[in-house]
């Protein structure tokens, strides 16, 4: 699968990451479609680097004519002016395969739980840090993924 080679080149380049979005919320155990694999990584530039390398490296492409340094330099710019959270890769031979590099969020200040799943590892936002991105997003689709997020924290609790 896909997803196991991107979070296999990020384990093996050593970049600190962490799914979030859809994904996160599946293999947290809430049942939610998606089709594009939401990262996030630590924003410092040698980091955006490695990032784009492990990515080309596996055939994907960048959607906006930009590179990881540019993305880094003017993140702040970009989230401010352009309205960009994301940083979108595709692979031009499989269109459903996209990775978006969430560029408001940083890695660093994220709870991480290691997964193994079918025997890749996988790290994933916990959900207390899931619940904590998608409040501040606040779209529609973020708060009823919140609702679904703490129904799954109070089960984890009892």
């Amino acid at each position: 699968m896909w997803i196991y080679d991107i979070c296999g080149a990020f384990e093996k380049a050593q970049i600190r990451y962490a799914v979030v979005g859809g994904y996160a919320l599946t293999l947290h155990g809430a049942a939610r479609g998606t089709i594009d694999l939401d990262l996030v990584i630590e924003l410092t530039k040698p980091t955006f680097l490695k990032a784009e390398k492990a990515l080309i490296g596996l055939g994907f492409e960048s959607r906006l004519p930009v590179t990881a340094a540019q993305v880094h330099d003017f993140r702040k710019e970009y989230i401010l002016n352009r309205n960009l959270v994301a940083w979108s890769f595709f692979h031009p031979g499989r269109q459903n395969e996209i990775i978006d590099i969430i560029i408001t969020d940083d890695a660093r200040k994220m709870k991480v739980d290691k997964m193994k799943v079918d025997g890749h590892p996988i790290r994933v936002a916990s959900l207390e840090s899931l619940i904590e991105m998608k409040r501040k997003r606040g779209r529609p689709q973020d708060l009823i993924d919140v609702a679904a997020l703490e129904t799954l924290k109070k089960g984890v609790s009892r």
